[in-house]
């Protein structure tokens, strides 16, 4: 029997319980939709996350307190106070692969104007804040050192602040706002960013001179962090080599003591947080690689079923010449042609939900091709493994006791 009858005869026997096979490759529809939609959510936010984090600066280094004994307790980094001004000094006069620095104090609170108010949060820095972050002002301008050296109560805002503030589209430039009861003069907006991937809104901040912050606001003479920006990425490691031996000088750490001080990359973060979204991934993947195990026993299930209820069909095949291989290759093309044919309608299926994802939920979707690629080849070997054992079922059958069969 040539290969073109064999699926004839497949076709019709699919056709002539149609619904029973739509229900049968809905275990394979389901579980191919499931891994391409959850692929393309983990390479999505993954591509999120890269993207958010290279709009800060590749080469962006910051360095934070670490944990360590303060007043003879054990301290954790947030209540650390061992970074100063003259770290900052240090990094921008003696630095050689350090292009820009910026001290970083912030703190939570209130803000205020006229009868609105909203809780945000307030970052002291110095001008090089725009440049290392890749922050751009579009409406007014930035302070400047002069500001910073004579504490001015000027400052910058996110939209988010404008919105909340000055919900009747006046423009804030001039005006005077207060946070924790100190008064600021808004002197520039930023370009509106929107959210990150984490879902934090990078619009919902106010940015003033760090002396500012340190003295009105905080009451504090250290840093909370210093944010740097390497020459390159390419020298990044070679500047945090550099700044990691200026601040063990300048802290006087000895040799083998645990440093007070962390160094953080860019690239090191974009790492971290790869590796998270890829196990995340691989997770989800494999919770929806169930549906597709669980389609392949319904494709076996149904097969067995097929074999029994065609088994005097199968015996007059074998009565009139049809060999074993014949019988097995035809219910094996059977449980192919399923498994494929759910597997298509799946992928189309999937490609469905990731567009209304992106649409409506708004979540971040990629879909590779290498997943499509995969999806197809695993339903195929799902259609091979699970029709195997009804098919040489099939195959095995006496011809004599199979045309006897009620």
């Amino acid at each position: 029997m040539n290969f073109g009858n064999l699926i004839r005869i497949a076709l019709k026997a699919i056709r002539s319980n149609a619904l029973r096979s739509l229900l049968t490759m809905l275990g394979i529809i389901i579980g191919v939709a499931s891994v391409i939609t959850m692929l393309a959510i983990g390479q999505g936010s993954k591509e999120s996350i890269r993207n958010n984090i290279s709009q800060m600066g590749t080469n962006m280094l910051t360095i934070r307190p670490g944990s360590g004994q303060w007043g003879g307790v054990r301290q954790s980094s947030s209540s650390m106070q061992t970074l100063k001004i003259t770290d900052y000094n240090s990094i921008i006069n003696d630095c050689e692969y350090i292009s820009d620095a910026s001290p970083l104090v912030q703190t939570g609170g209130q803000a205020i104007y006229a009868s609105n108010n909203t809780p945000t949060t307030i970052y002291g820095v110095s001008p090089s804040y725009n440049d290392i972050k890749k922050m751009e002002v579009v409406d007014g301008i930035m302070f400047t050192e002069q500001d910073v050296r004579t504490y001015a109560k000027v400052c910058v805002v996110g939209k988010t602040i404008v919105e909340n503030l000055f919900p009747d589209g006046d423009s804030p430039i001039g005006k005077v706002i207060r946070f924790n009861k100190i008064p600021f003069t808004i002197i520039g907006v930023y370009k509106e960013k929107g959210d990150n991937s984490w879902g934090q809104d990078q619009d919902d901040l106010i940015v003033a001179p760090y002396t500012t912050v340190q003295k009105r606001i905080m009451a504090i003479t250290h840093l909370n962090n210093i944010i740097c920006s390497a020459i390159s990425e390419e020298l990044s490691p070679m500047a945090i080599t550099e700044l990691e031996t200026l601040l063990k000088e300048n802290h006087k750490i000895r040799e083998g003591e645990e440093n007070d001080f962390n160094i953080r990359s860019q690239q090191e973060m974009m790492e971290m947080m790869s590796s998270t979204t890829n196990m995340l991934t691989i997770l989800l993947a494999c919770v929806a690689g169930i549906s597709l195990l669980v389609g392949g026993i319904g494709i076996m299930n149904i097969m067995i079923v097929s074999v029994t209820e065609r088994t005097r069909e199968i015996g007059l095949r074998m009565s009139i010449g049809a060999k074993g291989g014949d019988i097995l290759l035809q219910f094996l093309i059977e449980a192919i042609i399923i498994s494929v044919t759910g597997g298509l309608i799946g992928i189309t299926l999937g490609f469905g939900v990731c567009t209304l994802i992106e649409k409506i939920v708004n979540w971040p979707v990629s879909i590779q091709t290498y997943t499509v690629i995969l999806s197809f080849a695993v339903c195929t070997i799902v259609g091979i493994i699970f029709g195997w054992y009804p098919a040489k079922k099939a195959a095995n059958l006496d011809p004599i006791t199979a045309l006897r069969h009620e």
